[in-house]
């Protein structure tokens, strides 16, 4: 027997708002005080995905499967569960938004399958209490949007007086840390306010923008919470493909070598530049929080995909589209290829599917987005915005910091062990007139001087995003994510020398410094994480190629854009070189920077 009831609700906010309710099915699903379930997914022969839940309600079992969910943001999605057993055969929610403005409105409609009586008096009760859930959400909504809240759901969890007071002392010493950015209780607030989805894979980056303070500061402060005992840090080796994580381990150095992914059926390697993440959650000391699913897919759960649509073999179908130009990438759920491209506006390209194969056959409709599977098996087309990274916290990141250097000494990868890094940028400096400077004032005073001017490094590479990776007689070996960051450090190193050689009586030392950025491996020397590869050994090289106060990059270095904005305040000194170890000539620049051409910004 099929039962069905149609609700519409009017929103008094602008359809983006609204649609940020209700695609957010894991956050409703929590608010409105469903149990939460496990998921798995099973691929089968035909190169599909199926995707099942199971749930234990007073002692009895209900399972089901999860079609793949159909949806346009900000216009329309469908949702539908097939059960194994019981009363109820499916239950279907469709939901169309419509843009009025300033306003927008909401027509919901929910569907039951039922095979007996019992599921038709289920379906019934359900129908009659889903319209008292959805308005109570909505109108929760709606206040926290009019009081500029960042969340529009609320959470029912209350910490018990042991674990706040817990987590109040350790946020006094969190706050006595140099990584705290007096920042420590806004966090322990963020633990005790939010829902428990929001706290199984904590990411900095996007709380960060979610406070409007640096980035450093909060990821500094994330790395000395897991230090103190507030959170608890682990690796994600995310899909690069669906983008879900599929293995986690504690310790860097208990990361796979390969990982396989059931739902796109790959394998593929831990990369730390791309699918590594170090997330975080709290302490189960401070707030328990227990694993699983209020809704497995859906929009809410990826909300870097834009689209995401059904076809069965030889259909066609156009969707309604409303895309922002930007960059996207077209794929299917099942194994096959990606196409990446860049959307203007204007017509969106007609998406053609067969087989594993996904291609453009020219352009869709205006205002739609069309789609054809020539092939004989189902599939489901996915366009999704490449941005998605913007918020992870890839390793790269993460051990490029000086932070996670000074308070994870003892995360290093396994020995024997090497992950490829696509892009790192090196500086090493060395002390010119160090070796008189021994001679001049004694060993024991040169060395207290030496490892001030380390002390005073080190903090400029802190500042500018880098860490020390290690010190290599008087000169030092950093590294940074961005080149900019890496040029920008050098130079304030060099315009601290003459107040360095003030503070000492009169003291005349420099540094030069050699940049270069490029790819590398990570290794444990030592027992502590290290870059080993032709990029390093270049850095290293140009380090001698200069005299005291200079800073010597490659020509390949200066083509970043953000570098070559920074160099256009100094005067350029060019050459060519050849190098011990490189077989080619290598391009150079110098800059020498001083105190009246220091960069303006």
């Amino acid at each position: 027997m099929t039962l069905s009831r149609k609700y519409h609700f009017d929103f008094d906010h602008p359809v983006d708002k609204l649609w940020a309710v209700v695609s957010d099915t894991p956050r409703w699903g929590e608010a409105a005080g469903f149990p939460r379930y496990q998921a798995s997914e099973e691929l089968q022969s035909d190169g599909t995905v199926k995707v099942f839940g199971v749930l234990q309600i007073a002692g009895m079992k209900i399972a089901w499967e999860e079609p793949p969910v159909n949806w346009v943001a900000e216009r329309w999605f469908e949702q539908q569960r097939i059960f194994n057993r019981g009363p109820i055969d499916s239950m279907t929610t469709r939901a169309q938004l419509e843009d009025k403005g300033s306003h927008s409105g909401l027509d919901l409609e929910l569907s039951f399958e039922t095979s007996n009586l019992v599921g038709t008096f289920l379906a019934r009760r359900m129908l009659g209490a889903f319209e008292g859930k959805v308005r109570a959400l909505l109108v929760t909504a709606d206040q926290l949007i009019r009081a500029e809240q960042p969340d529009l759901f609320e959470s029912a969890y209350q910490p018990s007086p042991a674990a706040l007071a817990r987590a109040t002392q350790i946020a006094d010493s969190i706050a006595a840390s140099p990584y705290a950015h007096g920042l420590a209780t806004r966090l322990v607030d963020y633990i005790n306010q939010n829902q428990e989805v929001d706290l199984w894979a904590m990411r900095p980056i996007a709380i960060a923008r979610r406070w409007g303070v640096e980035t450093r500061d909060t990821i500094e402060l994330f790395l000395q919470s897991v230090r103190s005992g507030l959170l608890e840090s682990r690796w994600d080796v995310l899909c690069p493909r669906c983008r879900i994580t599929k293995s986690t381990t504690s310790n860097i150095g208990e990361l796979p070598r390969g990982v396989h992914c059931d739902a796109c059926n790959i394998d593929f390697a831990s990369d730390f530049s791309s699918n590594v993440e170090l997330s975080f959650s709290p302490s189960p000391s401070i707030r328990g929080v227990e694993y699983g699913f209020f809704c497995r897919s859906g929009p809410g759960v990826t909300p870097h995909i834009k689209g995401q649509f059904s076809l069965p073999p030889g259909a066609r179908r156009s969707i309604p589209q409303a895309l922002h130009p930007g960059d996207y990438r077209v794929r299917t759920l099942e194994a096959g290829n990606e196409l990446a491209l860049t959307w203007e506006g204007g017509p969106f390209p007609a998406i053609h599917v067969d087989g594993d194969q996904v291609t453009i056959d020219g352009d869709s409709p205006a205002g739609d987005i069309s789609l054809v599977n020539g092939g004989k098996l189902p599939r489901t087309v996915v366009i999704e915005e490449q941005s998605w990274l913007r918020d992870v916290l890839t390793a790269d990141r993460a051990t490029t910091m000086q932070a996670f250097r000074d308070l994870f000494s003892d995360q290093v990868l396994r020995p024997g062990d090497e992950v490829s890094i696509r892009n790192i940028s090196f500086v090493f400096t060395d002390l010119v007139g160090s070796s008189n400077l021994f001679s001049r004032v004694g060993d024991a005073a040169a060395y207290h001087l030496v490892r001030e001017h380390f002390a005073e490094v080190g903090e400029i590479v802190r500042r500018h995003q880098g860490n020390i990776v290690k010190t290599v007689g008087d000169g030092v070996h950093a590294a940074f994510l961005t080149p900019d960051d890496a040029l920008r450090a050098s130079i304030e190193m060099q315009l601290a020398m003459p107040g360095f050689n003030r503070r000492f009586d009169g003291l005349d030392v420099s540094i030069r410094i050699g940049l270069h950025a490029g790819s590398s491996i990570a290794v444990t020397l030592n027992d502590r994480l290290d870059y080993y590869g032709e990029a390093v050994n270049l850095a290293a090289r140009l380090q001698d190629q200069g005299g005291g106060g200079d800073i010597i990059m490659s020509k390949a270095f200066t083509a970043d854009p953000a570098v070559s904005d920074i160099l256009s305040a100094y005067e350029l000194r060019e050459q060519e070189l050849r190098l011990k170890g490189f077989i080619d000539p290598v391009a150079i620049c110098k800059i020498r920077p001083q105190p009246d051409n220091e960069e303006k910004s």
